[in-house]
């Protein structure tokens, strides 16, 4: 009776149940993490300094400009023939609206000492959701399988990749108006160890034989 009772638990029903709840939790709270980072007003991650460019030139919603930005990549796989998974599909729908609604909801800062604070709330709720959405092991981001993808068919090292990918969307969403400041770096610093330290509490168990996603096993770039 014991063991029956635990196997209602731990079956594989019980396990996928846990792995779609987590992702999806996971993805509303991404989104949420980077509102609080951008209504901090000090600087965001390379690839929302990209988002809020987009934004700026277009006048489209952040959380929409968010969710083109991700099908743009998933595109991107094509040629790198990487295979997107039910996680991946949902990080490109679900983050942006998560990410508008977290803007609806929480005003702009502009004192420094709450600044900082509600940036490191974003910045330690991000590394949560993170640890929550690569943990449920049902695809990575968009943004994470583009630099796996090149790096499987470059051979190049994954900092190197990482790097190339991040200078350059950082870049053009700096010349298109993004905001680049303390918080950039920050996120470039802190994310990785954060991450690190996320991941292992939250991963669901690979079953026997089951090798852990690439994206498991590095620091994610954002998304």
């Amino acid at each position: 009776m014991p063991e029956l009772a635990a196997s209602r638990f731990t079956g594989p029903r019980m396990i996928w149940t846990r792995r779609i709840s987590q992702l999806l939790i996971g993805l509303f709270l991404y989104g949420i993490a980077i509102a609080l980072m951008v209504r901090a007003g000090i600087g965001v991650s390379p690839w929302d300094v990209l988002t809020q460019g987009v934004s700026h030139q277009t006048g489209l919603a952040f959380g929409l400009v968010t969710n083109l930005i991700g099908v743009a990549v998933l595109l991107l796989w094509i040629p790198i023939r990487q295979r997107p998974g039910i996680g991946t599909v949902l990080n490109v729908l679900l983050i942006g609206p998560s990410a508008q609604l977290g803007l609806w909801l929480i005003p702009q800062q502009t004192a420094p000492l709450i600044q900082g604070l509600v940036y490191a709330a974003g910045l330690a709720l991000l590394a949560v959701a993170t640890g929550l959405y690569i943990g449920a092991r049902l695809g990575p981001g968009p943004r994470d399988g583009l630099m796996t993808g090149l790096h499987k068919r470059t051979g190049w090292k994954i900092w190197i990749v990482r790097t190339a990918i991040e200078v350059t969307v950082l870049t053009i969403g700096w010349i298109l108006g993004g905001q680049v400041g303390i918080g950039t770096v920050a996120f470039a610093l802190l994310i990785g160890p954060m991450v690190n330290v996320t991941l292992p509490w939250l991963q669901v168990p690979a079953p026997r034989g089951e090798a852990a996603p690439a994206s498991a096993k590095t620091a994610p770039t954002a998304r």
